[in-house]
Order: C-alpha cells, then structure tokens, then sequence
C-alpha cells in the first residue's frame, strides 16, 4: 500500500505534466494550421482585390490593335488612349528628371556639353537621368543631338506624343462613321510624322486623309494631298514638273543651267507618251517599266478625277498608273517564271487569271478602270486609234465586268465621257 500510494503519488503528476504538454502541442498545431490557411488567403486572394498595374504604352497599343481587328472598338480605344497618355506621362517624367538635374548648381557649372553630362550623372549615380538619357539615344541618333545638353531636353520632350496612337484612334473613328474626328486624328498623327517606327507609313496617312477628303467631296483638299506625296516621292514626276515649268532660255531667268537628273527625267517622261500616242500598248509596255508602286494610287486617283473634270492631265497621271501596275505584274511572272517576256496586253491577261495573287492585286488598283479612263483621256486628245486599242483590249476580257461593257459601247459608237462638274 506505501509503494502504491507513493507510485500513485508520484505518477500523477507525470500525467499532469503530459497532459498539459498535449494540450499545447494542440493548440500550437491549431495556430500553425490557421496561420497557413490566413498565409494562403492572402497569397491567392491577394490578386483579386489588387489594383491593375499600368501596361507599358507600347503594349496598350498592340492590345488595342488586337481588339480593333477583332472589332470590339470600345476596349480599343480605352487602350490607345491608355497608350498616349502613358507614354506621355513617362517621357513628361523623364523630361522632368533632366530638367531639375540641369537646374542644380553642379550641372549649371558643367555647362551645355552633353558628353559631360552623361559622364557626371553616370559617376554620380543620377540614375533616372542616366535613364532618360539612354531612352532618347535608343529613339533619337545621338550624333543629331550635336553634343548639347539643352538639344537633348527639347528631345525628350518631342518624344511625348505618339503618333500610332493617334492614328489608330482615326481608325476607331473612321469605322464607326464619324470622319471629321477621324480627318482630324490622322492630320494629328502626320503631323508628329519625325516620330514614326517606320517613317514609310507618313505615306499611309496621307491616303488615308486624301480618302476621307474624297468621301467629303473636298475635292481641292484631296488634289493637293495627292499631289504632295507625287512631289514627295515620284522624282521622274517631280523633276519633269520641274523642267516643264523652267524658263526656256532667252526669257527672264533663263539662263540658270536645268540639273541634268531634271532634264533626264524631262525626256524620259516626253519619251514614254509620245511612244504609247504613236506606237500603242503593247509597243510601250515592251520599252518601259517603272516600278514605284508607291505612287501609283496617287497617280490613278488624280487620273480618275482629272478625268471626271475634263482635264488633260488625266493622260500622264493615268499612263504612269498603268506603267506601275504592268511593271508589278510582270516582275511577279517573272519572278515566278525566269524566261517569261512579254509579248502584249491580252498574253499578259491571259497570265494574270492564271495567279490567284495577281487576280487579287488587279482588283486592289482597279487595273481595268485604268485601262478603261486611259483610253478615254487619249480619246479626249485626239489619240483615236490608241485609245480604241485599249477599249478593243477590254472588250476581249470577260473579267472586267462593267469596264467590257461599257468598252463595247465606245467601239461601236465612240463619245467623249461627260465632263462631271465638282461642287
């Protein structure tokens, strides 16, 4: 009985000691348990709640450029105004950091060369300068920056805006009917052309403006646009125009010699109408290729209103449209077939129906509505016989639909086209 009331005595408060040290362990095991669980609610739930970041202004571009094709314009133009007003937030800041570090006393004493500047704040870790500055060397040539630092603030500040943006803005615009805003943006955008990616893409804006110009009847407005991007672009046009308007010697101010790039280009331009008026189509299209075919739209277009207006301009506009469209489509066959030569416009339709790609691009510049009015521009000068050998080419090509009609109706009973009177 002693030894059981002293093992009694002694083993209970070992069961005591357990028992509490259980119960701990429990409730340290629960609160680890619920520190997980809050851990894990956080983490996951953490992105529901968050406020969306800011995307770089050049990825809310290409985000709204994948909604405007898959034609859902209101997320697309919340995302290119996103764009603009990022990339202009960012460049303000960066034009602020350089403004503020030109502004202290160390960066007064250095002065205005720009090479010192980027050696200081580099060794002095001025990091948002160093920044900024290597920002506007990736947008601009450093060269062009003439060493000066003020050169490279006014930079930075150009680079605000954002003509892609602007742009596809005019094209939210434009699809949903509202031209005027639409005009509007695309002069906003060409007019911040310096800071184009691809510096070709100016030429897009014009046409895109010279397009809304003509939906609106502005038809001045449209004629000059046309011809700026002729005068931009085509030298063997612009150089002519040049040497056509030059003083003939003997007048006032003749005696200033014509470069001879003018003169070549005179020549070749007089060359190219006086072969297609005396020894027809297929003659001209056997000398002469011309593969600008940046121009050729402004060239047809011009053409076509030139020719609604009744003036004689039409004839050259629309022979170098049709020059560029048969320089394309030759180079294709030839691409495609190393031996082909050309022999005359009905061999060379015959190879067009044969090319899917071809068939596509005819359509795209309207190249039977050309033939068509350039017959009829020859047929306005007097070229009778050249301008039925175009009509007689329609009228043998099923596939140009409305233009075999009405080149039918001219071979049987030949009329000038009615002069349309442009408000």
């Amino acid at each position: 009985m002693i030894f059981n009331f002293f093992t009694t005595n002694k083993d209970e408060p070992t069961r005591t000691i357990r028992s509490r040290r259980t119960s701990s362990s429990r409730c340290l095991c629960g609160s680890r348990s619920k520190i997980i669980i809050l851990f894990f609610l956080i983490v996951f739930a953490a992105p529901l709640f968050a406020q969306p970041l800011d995307q770089p202004w050049w990825l809310a571009l290409e985000l709204g450029r994948l909604s405007f094709r898959n034609g859902d314009y209101g997320n697309a133009l919340m995302s290119f105004e996103d764009a603009r007003r990022q990339r202009r937030a960012m460049y303000e800041q960066m034009e602020r950091d350089l403004i503020n570090f030109l502004s202290t006393r160390e960066a007064r004493l250095i002065g205005d060369s720009l090479e010192t500047v980027e050696r200081f704040t580099s060794d002095r870790y001025y990091t948002s300068v160093t920044a900024a500055l290597n920002e506007l060397y990736y947008r601009v040539p450093k060269a062009s920056l003439n060493n000066s630092a003020s050169a490279a603030l006014t930079a930075i500040g150009k680079l605000k805006d954002y003509p892609e943006a602007e742009y596809w803005i005019g094209e939210i615009y434009r699809v949903e009917g509202e031209l005027t805003l639409a005009l509007s943006q695309y002069r906003r955008a060409y007019a911040m052309r310096g800071l184009l990616e691809d510096s070709g893409f100016s030429v897009t804006l014009q046409y895109k403006i010279s397009d809304i110009l003509r939906i609106r009847q502005e038809y001045n407005e449209m004629e000059r646009t046309l011809l700026s991007i002729i005068a931009d672009l085509d030298t063997l046009w612009a150089n002519a125009e040049i040497r056509e308007s030059a003083p003939a010697a003997g007048e006032a101010g003749g005696t200033t010699p014509v470069p001879y790039a003018q003169a070549s280009a005179s020549f070749a331009r007089t060359a190219m109408t006086r072969t297609l008026e005396n020894e027809g189509i297929n003659r001209f299209l056997e000398l002469y290729r011309y593969n600008n075919g940046i121009v050729e739209q402004a060239h047809r277009l011009l053409g076509f209103y030139y020719t609604a207006s009744g003036r004689p301009s039409a004839q050259q506009h629309l022979m170098f449209a049709f020059l560029i469209q048969n320089t394309t489509i030759i180079e294709e066959l030839r691409r495609r077939q190393f031996d082909f030569v050309f022999t005359d416009i009905s061999a060379l339709a015959e190879e067009i129906n044969k090319n899917a790609l071809l068939l596509s691009y005819i359509n795209e510049v309207e190249y039977y509505k050309t033939v068509y009015y350039l017959g009829a521009s020859l047929y306005r000068s007097g070229k009778i016989t050249v301008a039925r050998s175009f009509w007689s080419f329609l009228a043998s090509q099923p596939q140009a639909g409305e233009w075999q009609s009405r080149a039918i109706v001219q071979l049987r009973s030949p009329q000038l086209e009615p002069i349309i009177e442009m408000p």
